[in-house]
């Protein structure tokens, strides 16, 4: 049984990078939809797609290389976990590896980056950094 479908998520992105796979299919959830978008606007993903019908939903994400074959995720950390949740308000809220990194926060507006998040003055649960 799966605990941690965030964590899982952005683990096995990273993961299959690392062994150069295109794509990644992992079980779907609205919220894992909503992060997945959310890398994509921000370019550690080059597409997201749902398959299937009913129960047994899957979320496809293929994955982005560059030039060189260099996977477009290097790191990630989980920040937010089950068993403590991490909250940040505005002013908390700075820029990931000198603003080449990402943190992906969940508001009450939605999931966004750290930079929307700067902008629209909105604060919320801290899920993962990612570089």
């Amino acid at each position: 049984m799966v605990n941690d479908p965030i964590g899982d998520f952005i683990i096995s992105l990273k993961n299959a990078g690392a062994i150069k796979k295109t794509s990644v299919s992992v079980p779907y959830s609205a919220f894992k939809m909503a992060v997945a978008e959310k890398l994509k606007d921000a370019g550690y993903v080059a597409g997201v797609e749902k398959k299937g019908k009913k129960v047994r939903k899957t979320l496809d994400v293929v994955l982005k290389y560059n030039a060189e074959g260099e996977h477009a995720i290097n790191g990630v950390k989980r920040i937010s976990k089950p068993g403590r949740r991490m909250y940040k308000s505005t002013r908390e809220i700075l820029p990931v590896r000198y603003g080449h990194g990402a943190l992906v926060l969940s508001t009450p507006r939605g999931v966004m980056t750290d930079k929307e998040a700067r902008k629209e003055k909105v604060g919320g649960e801290a899920l993962f950094e990612i570089w």
